[in-house]
């Protein structure tokens, strides 16, 4: 056993953990950084892997989000295959599957995410895949190669990043999902509208309204209405669930599954920190936690961990965004993102659109398509609550 004293550990080889560690050095952090990952390969450009990694547009070498002296020359110690099973906040010690005991300054729980898929039975069948990861994503693609018919379960921005994806590559796509309309309970039906047909226009097949009932034995997909898609390879694309399970036998407070924080990142564990995914913070605007699954907040999240512990005083306070796009089809979007009751919708005639939406009379988001002005100009609205009766 080697006991290593170290001034900042990083758990997780994620966006967030990447942020984290290039927060504290860039903000005069000068301490000791390992980071510990349980991947195989330095932190990548996730959003990718649904869409030009899985096309084959970009290759593995094109993906890490650091150069490869990064590391190096920051002084970051990144050890891949070293996953940490046990942590132990009141000693500031970590320790890995290898059996390395770290004693730290400061922590920050990275810890990312694992597909969530439904429970039906047949999901083990050797069809079945899921995508996270870098090395998921090459099985996929792999897969697609010797697949003509592929199915995709779930009608997020994964699952219809992927179908469009695998549609290009010439294969005959079928997305199906409990909606009626893809993203109509997070986006309304205008927007889901747009995304259905764009699908269509891209030859994606859809099955909608209907949850998956189950894999047969041959592979076919049973929907709970009794419709069928037979499917040579099925894509399961229906959420994720955080890994919060070492900061839970840590005795971090953990709610609705996720890690507990402050605006700052900070846990209720003396200088431990968590940041993407797995992190349900509070955001100083808002005034209230929120989860968030965007790859922007783990950067932004990892950042104002990193940046804290080197001795800043940052919040999170920015409305929550991403994009998204469908072929050359991009969607912006900026919201609080726990729920609305009202929407507006101002669309023009080269086909695009802004929909504002709102809640209690203020509004809370905003997605465009081909309109950038508008969205920058909405998440500025977004932030400062602006009345929806504003709009026009």
């Amino acid at each position: 056993m080697t006991d290593e004293q170290v001034a900042v550990v990083v758990i997780g080889g994620g966006p967030a953990g990447a942020a984290a560690a290039r927060g504290y050095r860039e903000s005069g952090g000068t301490g000791r950084v390992v980071m510990l990952s349980a991947d195989t390969t330095a932190p990548y450009f996730r959003p990718a892997l649904s869409k030009e990694y899985l096309r084959g547009e970009l290759h593995e070498h094109e993906l890490p989000v650091e150069s490869g002296d990064f590391y190096r020359e920051h002084e970051i110690e990144l050890r891949l295959r070293e996953p940490v099973t046990e942590l132990i906040p009141g000693r500031h010690r970590a320790r890995t599957r290898s059996g390395t005991t770290i004693d730290y300054g400061h922590c920050v729980l990275a810890t990312g995410a694992r597909p969530s898929p439904p429970s039906v039975p047949g999901l083990e069948h050797k069809t079945t895949r899921t995508l996270r990861s870098l090395q998921s994503s090459s099985e996929l693609r792999s897969d697609a190669e010797r697949s003509e018919t592929v199915a995709v379960v779930g009608s997020g921005f994964i699952g219809c990043e992927a179908a469009v994806s695998l549609a290009r590559r010439g294969k005959s796509v079928t997305l199906t999902a409990p909606e009626d309309l893809p993203q109509q309970q997070r986006l309304g039906a205008f927007a889901g509208a747009h995304i259905l047909a764009w699908l269509h226009a891209e030859g994606v097949h859809t099955e909608l309204s209907a949850p998956l009932a189950d894999v047969t034995a041959d592979g076919r997909l049973r929907l709970a209405d009794g419709r069928t898609i037979d499917a040579e390879l099925t894509l399961l694309a229906t959420g994720i669930q955080p890994r919060v399970e070492l900061a839970a036998e840590a005795g971090l407070a953990v709610n609705s599954g996720r890690i507990r924080t402050d605006t700052r990142m900070r846990t209720t564990a003396p200088d431990v920190y968590a940041a993407g995914d797995v992190a349900l913070a509070d955001n100083a605007m808002a005034g209230r936690p929120l989860p968030v699954e965007h790859w922007g907040e783990a950067l932004a999240m990892g950042e104002i961990a990193g940046t804290n512990i080197a001795g800043a005083d940052t919040e999170w306070r920015n409305p929550p965004g991403f994009w998204t796009a469908l072929g050359e089809r991009t969607l912006k979007y900026s919201a609080w993102g726990d729920g609305f009751d009202e929407t507006r919708v101002f669309s023009q005639d080269d086909g695009s659109f802004t929909v504002w939406y709102g809640s209690d009379g203020v509004i809370v988001g905003v997605l465009t398509h081909n309109a950038d002005t508008e969205y920058e100009r909405g998440t500025d609205r977004v932030r400062r609550a602006v009345p929806l009766s504003e709009v026009g």
